[in-house]
């Protein structure tokens, strides 16, 4: 199948075959990094603008390395030294960025549905790089990519997502997408972390750790979102790590080949012990060096969507 979008907005509205794309896409470009030269012209005379109202180091470092070996033009706007700070909306910063004649916007914004008002309003390329308590399709992309990489399949597989569900984009993209490719999905936290819904999302719930473990292939382990605790409801930092913490006393429970995930940044001893996230069974380091191809893929893509609807107007 090709690629029709000229955006990459959430993972609610793909097809299994679009993320299946994606997935394969990224495996041809996995190997554009074990080069000595780690470039293809892909997107040679394309130029890739992070627009980044959120701080982030892996995610946009992510994003401009895997523009950069598509042989794409990279800018990186801070946000804090912009006209924003004078006043300038969303909206008419994305297009000075159109009119600069840039190619893609990777947009990343507390606000959720930012990425989609923007995708409105230009007529160039938008990739969501995390909305909000919305969507952060390129974790989960990654996520996916890297479990079918370790464990040679999605369908059927057993993934249980522990933390702080409430608040993470990431968990409703890995969910979507998970559920899609014919995962089971259990998502583990306290109560008041577990957003009111998320079973019609194809999720199921519990509040047990030891349960969550249980016949899981894998457990991507989210980390605690403490700034957002406004009413001070959240369990403490050892509470949680105590009742909710993935430490390899727990981890001995679970299959012996169960894979552990960790979109980062990790808060050690809080989420998952050092001594899980060092072990043989974390690929959380995989998941950063995964995220370069799946990105590649994105950009390649809807790079191809917005051509061919190009030339679907002409």
């Amino acid at each position: 199948m090709a690629w029709t979008r000229k955006d990459l907005l959430g993972l609610e509205e793909l097809t299994k075959e679009e993320i299946e794309l994606v997935l394969t896409t990224a495996e041809s470009f996995k190997e554009v990094s074990t080069r000595d030269i780690k470039k293809v012209p892909a997107l040679r005379g394309k130029t890739v603008v992070n627009l980044f109202y959120e701080p982030s180091t892996r995610t946009r470092v992510s994003f401009e390395v895997a523009a950069k070996r598509l042989s794409a033009d990279v800018i990186n706007v801070a946000v804090q030294e912009s006209s924003v700070k004078k006043g300038e909306t969303l909206i008419d910063t994305a297009r000075n960025i159109e009119a600069l004649k840039a190619d893609i916007i990777v947009v990343r914004h507390s606000a959720s549905g930012a990425a989609n008002i923007i995708a409105r309003h230009v007529g160039i390329s938008v990739v969501n790089g995390g909305d909000g308590w919305h969507e952060h399709p390129t974790q989960a992309l990654l996520d996916m990519f890297t479990l079918k990489e370790k464990l040679g399949k999605i369908e059927g597989l057993k993934v249980s997502i522990v933390g702080d569900i409430a608040h993470s984009r990431v968990a409703r993209s890995n969910i979507w997408g998970l559920t899609k490719l014919g995962a089971e999905v259990t998502v583990c936290a306290p109560k008041i972390l577990i957003p009111p819904g998320i079973e019609k999302m194809g999720a199921r719930v519990t509040h047990d750790i030891d349960e969550a473990l249980k016949g899981a292939d894998a457990i991507n382990v989210l980390r605690m979102q403490f700034e957002r605790d406004e009413q001070k409801a959240f369990p403490s930092p050892l509470d949680y790590f105590k009742t909710f913490g993935i430490t390899r006393e727990r981890l001995e429970t679970a299959k012996k080949e169960i894979v552990v995930m960790h979109p980062g940044p990790i808060n050690r001893g809080i989420e998952m012990s050092s001594e899980v996230a060092d072990c043989p069974n974390s690929v959380i380091l995989e998941q950063v060096t995964n995220g370069i191809a799946v990105r590649m893929a994105v950009l390649f893509l809807v790079t191809q969507g917005h051509d061919q609807r190009d030339e679907n107007t002409h």
